[in-house]
């Protein structure tokens, strides 16, 4: 961890630990999905209110796309997660996480006078844990955590060696 450039061992220790855990979350998430096969989105989707609603209702009474949202929504979250947890190709995996926790939001959004049959973990207004998350995955988005600690490492080392030396040579150049 020492030797990275602009990051103290305290503020890369947060990075990284927030990466993880919004990595376990998703990687969880989609596993109980995955191992529950009662499990389906259609409720979520037809209780749909504000932008886009008509679409996600539409998918939740269509037996395929239902079927595809299911599939895509499982193994989304899986997959995304477990990039995350490794550090394995994360700009894609939170890019991905961000599109997916924006449907999310988008279909069910905690405004006042919206309500839904399945009961909130808490009183939200505007800001749910779904917002909060979407909003990590960002912050993950913009400090390359993946490039210290993670697989990305292994993954682009002679990209990243490639980088540091031409730095180094512009950093010459400019003296």
């Amino acid at each position: 961890m020492t030797g990275s450039p602009g990051y103290t061992k305290f503020q890369l220790t947060s990075l990284v630990a927030l990466r993880m855990l919004i990595g376990w979350h998703l990687f969880y998430e989609g596993l109980a999905k995955l191992t529950n096969p009662y499990w389906t989105s259609a409720d979520y989707l037809s209780e749909s209110k504000w932008w886009f609603s008509g679409l996600f209702v539409n998918l939740a009474s269509s037996p395929t796309a239902l079927a595809i949202v299911d599939f895509l929504n499982e193994w989304g979250l899986l997959l995304i997660g477990l990039a995350l947890l490794l550090g394995c190709l994360t700009r894609v995996a939170a890019v991905a996480g961000v599109v997916l926790l924006a449907l999310y939001y988008i279909a069910a959004p905690p405004f006042v006078g919206y309500t839904y049959s399945m009961p909130a973990e808490g009183s939200y207004l505007v800001v749910n844990k779904v917002l909060i998350e979407l909003v990590a995955l960002l912050a993950v988005l913009a400090f390359p955590t993946e490039r210290i600690i993670g697989l990305d490492r292994l993954i682009f080392w002679k990209r990243g060696a490639e980088e540091s030396e031409q730095a180094l040579a512009f950093a010459e150049d400019v003296r």
